[in-house]
């Protein structure tokens, strides 16, 4: 049986605000690179959730690990920081500007967890289904073939996805894998 090689990146780096939207484009740059552009704005979004948290709430630093790795058609994607505390779900007042980073993460992922890790520090993570990345995508053409029918606009084509984006500009990364 022929199996497929999991795909793995890393990124560390201090938590600070101005990182955050870095390795953001870091994780939407790798998932561009493994065809999984339905799951950019998910992972890109849980990311700067668990980033901000270790940001907030972190102690005694901010150094992190992001790492997400695409395995059997499911993509986890977790963030290591050295605080032992483990974070809490909390419903947020109404008018609170703050406080729903994890429901967020609870509401978009297929499943999200948290667990210590080693002496001091834990681990927060989320899953995506991959398997539905390309489901609404039509079948492309091999190279060189004359497509049966008209190309689709790239708006059809997102639209049929159910992941119509507006404002992304192609990213950049010096990570590969």
């Amino acid at each position: 049986m022929i199996s497929q090689p999991s795909r793995h990146c890393t990124v560390e780096l201090q938590a600070l605000p101005s990182r955050i939207g870095q390795v953001r484009r870091i994780v939407s740059a790798q998932l561009r690179y493994w065809h999984l552009d339905p799951l950019i704005d998910r992972a890109a979004l849980g990311v700067t959730e668990l980033l901000t948290n270790v940001h907030r709430h972190a102690l005694p630093d901010k150094l992190c690990t992001v790492e997400i790795e695409l395995l059997l058609d499911r993509l986890t994607v977790s963030v290591h920081d050295n605080d032992p505390r483990l974070p809490e779900v909390r419903e947020a007042d109404s008018s609170a500007t703050c406080g729903r980073g994890l429901a967020m993460v609870a509401a978009f992922s297929e499943s999200w967890g948290v667990r210590p890790d080693g002496e001091s520090g834990k681990v927060v993570w989320f899953t995506l289904p991959a398997a539905s990345a390309t489901a609404g995508l039509p079948a492309c053409p091999p190279y060189g073939a004359a497509a049966e029918s008209p190309a689709r606009s790239f708006a059809e084509v997102e639209h049929a996805a159910g992941t119509l984006r507006t404002g992304h500009a192609p990213a950049r990364s010096a990570v590969a894998g």
